[in-house]
């Protein structure tokens, strides 16, 4: 891999993380288009996924300062029912509970059988169907706050998107809506959510890297990808959370409808 398809990728990842377009169905279509390996990348795969993440540690700081306050809180006797925090940290690990048991149990047959860019192309085009249901559905049920339940139809969302095209932020969101949130409200959760389960999947990933070999990647295109990954994944998150004050999931729909026919009518000609 050179310093240019890492960039490439690395700016891929971190756009597509936040927005409802699912960044490792991008990062497979952009492999595949540079002409790499796609099955060879599982090492990069992770470096760009832990730049994302860092991306979310920088925009959501105050909440994550807040999650970790109320957490350790605990600890020394300052445990108070009331606290929102200790409240999301709670539906934090309800929702999570899901992914984790795909993730260990069906992660490398879900990896195998969806990654390539046909079935990619078909799971864009469900996930697109899925957003234009949801933002419908939304306009007849619109309830407040978060409660265990929305976190575990939420949490199996996330699940779902182990599968690549499956957008991750974009099946939790359209969940959050299902069950009555406001686009912020759903996006905010699907965000701190989103922190264990891709620090998992990208644990879970690295142990697998030495039994195919060791890394795959030399050092420098990794840190390119790592640092433009983190750079515009910030710059996406920042963009998602404004743009879902006012506008709805229907232009990611038609993005991803869109994509998903074109990609399936290019490898079928």
């Amino acid at each position: 891999m050179t310093i240019v398809e890492a960039l490439i990728l690395g700016i891929v990842q971190g756009i597509t993380e936040f927005l409802p377009i699912s960044s490792s169905g991008h990062l497979v279509l952009g492999e595949t288009l540079l002409g790499l390996k796609v099955e060879e990348l599982k090492s990069f795969d992770v470096v760009v996924h832990l730049g994302s993440l860092m991306a979310i540690f920088v925009y959501f700081r105050r909440d994550i300062w807040g999650l970790l306050k109320s957490f350790f809180g605990i600890f020394v006797g300052k445990f108070d029912k009331s606290d929102p925090f200790l409240k999301l940290i709670l539906f934090i690990l309800i929702g999570t509970i899901p992914a984790v048991v795909v993730g260990f149990t069906l992660e490398d047959q879900i990896d195998a059988f969806f990654r390539s860019p046909e079935r990619v192309a078909l799971c864009m085009i469900v996930v697109g169907i899925v957003f234009v249901v949801s933002e419908l559905r939304r306009k007849k049920l619109i309830t407040e706050g978060l409660n265990w339940w929305k976190a575990i139809i939420i949490g199996i969302a996330q699940a779902a998107a182990l599968i690549p095209g499956v957008s991750r932020s974009g099946s939790t969101i359209a969940a959050g809506l299902f069950s009555g949130m406001k686009r912020e409200a759903a996006a905010r959760f699907s965000f701190l959510l989103g922190m264990p389960a891709i620090f998992g999947a990208g644990l879970l990933t690295a142990t697998k890297i030495p039994e195919s070999g060791g890394l795959s990647v030399n050092y420098l295109p990794l840190l390119i990808g790592f640092a433009s990954s983190f750079v515009f994944g910030l710059i996406s998150v920042s963009f998602l959370m404004r743009f879902l004050k006012r506008h709805t999931l229907m232009v990611f729909a038609l993005y991803l409808i869109s994509l998903g026919l074109f990609v399936l009518s290019f490898n079928f000609m």
